[in-house]
């Protein structure tokens, strides 16, 4: 068997502990039978030293969940690996740029159809105010957020309070999200792989199963999602193990760009028809 590393949660940090173990669990069957082992490591154990992380032939930084609460020492993770030229999956400038949502205007900028958006510094009640009046309903978040962390949705009108004091987007809510939901599209080694669609419990609008969340199979993504995902994909100049699309429709039926997620996603490996062989394949072809 050949071992690789995965790199987990901060031990210190106990809002995952019951659930990131079973999402391990999933990565680990779909690995075996490619004969490869997986080493798990606290991702906030490889920063002072980062020479562990060498002595295996991948890293996998899939299970960091809870980094963007500590967005300096992910930053400061990121660097120290690269320094050390440790072998991750996805390149540690990609986990570096990726944790940062402003990443989206870049891909914007590349022609890539992202939701119009307003990028503020530290958003204050009346830009909000102001935003919510223009677009008539709008999502608030901040730019280092994760799993709608801090992320609220405003009407025109509605009161606003407990903004993010920190960079914050604020983009007009997609009706589509409360119908056909969102769109996720999983890529390995820069293949398609499988498609699920997330939808969001009655009168929520977020698609996360902490939330009551739905995941489902799409058999067959439309080709206008699979032509997105591709733009978005050929607009990253690093090479790529993993990503997901995130896409939902706007009003006028155009898919637009939620996420590029090339950190830590679900591979929503129970709705995979192949039950992760192409990410397994992805992983052994990095391996040679």
């Amino acid at each position: 068997m050949t071992e690789i590393a995965v790199l987990t949660p901060d031990p210190a940090d106990l809002s995952y502990a019951s659930h990131w173990p079973g999402v391990l669990a999933r990565l680990e069957a779909a690995l075996e039978g490619a004969g490869v082992r997986l080493v798990p490591l606290p991702w906030t154990e490889q920063i002072a030293d980062a020479s562990r992380l060498t002595g295996f032939p991948l890293v996998l930084p899939v299970v960091v969940w809870g980094y963007h609460r500590d967005h300096g020492r992910w930053l400061e993770a990121c660097a120290a690996w690269t320094a050390a030229g440790a072998p991750l999956a996805n390149p540690a400038s990609v986990l570096a740029w990726n944790s940062d949502k402003t990443y989206l205007r870049r891909l914007g900028e590349r022609g890539v159809p992202i939701p119009e958006t307003l990028w503020l510094d530290r958003p204050s009640t009346e830009e909000v105010a102001a935003a919510a009046a223009r677009f008539g309903e709008i999502v608030v978040k901040p730019v280092v957020s994760g799993g709608a962390w801090r992320t609220q949705r405003l009407k025109a009108g509605e009161p606003v309070a407990d903004l993010p004091d920190a960079p914050a987007m604020v983009q007009p809510f997609l009706p589509a999200i409360e119908g056909e939901g969102e769109l996720s599209l999983l890529h390995f080694g820069g293949r398609f792989s499988h498609a699920v669609r997330k939808t969001a419990a009655p009168g929520d609008f977020r698609i996360q199963v902490q939330f009551g969340g739905r995941y489902d199979p799409e058999p067959a993504p439309p080709a206008a999602a699979l032509e997105v995902a591709a733009a978005a994909l050929a607009a990253v100049e690093e090479p790529l193990l993993y990503a997901r699309v995130d896409l939902v429709r706007d009003p006028a039926g155009q898919y637009r760009l939620m996420e590029l997620e090339l950190i830590e996603p679900d591979f929503y490996l129970s709705c995979d028809p192949r039950a992760g062989a192409g990410f397994a394949e992805a992983v052994r072809d990095r391996l040679g």
